[in-house]
């Protein structure tokens, strides 16, 4: 048993995505590689020593569908794409577009560094449709098969390779261009239809 809002029990409650307004709940963590977690469904107001029994009987039969933390999609969307666990999929697997995502913490100050280039590179390219440029809390959101060891992380998810690419380089606007226009065939092509110049000298 644990609480939601004090020391250790809060940072548990964080990571397995519970608040004070999904409390009282059962979860089940299952350790590994990625930490797989799973909610009881029944009523927990019936909750009988047979129903847990049940319940982890079926999780180690693999019959539990695995629960991902996933925030409200947004309804409108600026120049630069918020993603969340339940849109992720949609938006970086669309084999129609490049699209450059930046993993991130709230609390991570290299995050809120870099942030204001990552604002101002999705602003440059607003106008390139084939070419997405987000970011997505990595602690309020999950994603399956995606494990984000540390922050920021920056993945590109070019038309051709939707298994995604690692970018390594510095993280300030200009090397953020450079490694588009090496990369993304749709920042290329968005260049040249703006007259030849490269984004980063409009």
């Amino acid at each position: 048993m644990s609480g939601t809002e004090q020391g250790i029990q809060q940072r548990l409650a964080e990571f397995v995505g519970v608040d004070a307004s999904k409390a009282p709940t059962l979860r089940l963590l299952s350790p590994g590689e990625e930490m797989r977690k799973f909610v009881y469904s029944g009523d927990l107001e019936k909750l009988t020593v047979d129903a847990v029994k049940t319940f982890i009987e079926d999780f180690k039969a693999d019959k539990l569908n695995a629960h991902l933390k996933s925030e409200v999609e947004p309804t409108e969307q600026g120049p630069l794409t918020v993603l969340v666990g339940t849109s992720f999929n949609r938006v970086v697997m669309d084999t129609t577009k490049d699209v450059l995502v930046k993993f991130y913490a709230p609390w991570c100050g290299h995050c809120k560094t870099m942030a204001p280039a990552w604002e101002e590179l999705a602003n440059q390219v607003a106008d390139i449709p084939d070419l997405v440029i987000a970011k997505l809390d990595a602690t309020a959101n999950e994603v399956a098969g995606l494990q984000i060891q540390g922050f920021p992380t920056i993945k590109f998810y070019p038309k051709d390779n939707k298994n995604g690419m690692a970018y390594e380089g510095d993280r300030d606007l200009k090397s953020f261009q450079n490694y588009l226009s090496e990369h993304s065939a749709a920042y290329r092509n968005g260049a040249t239809k703006s007259g030849g110049q490269a984004y980063d000298e409009l």
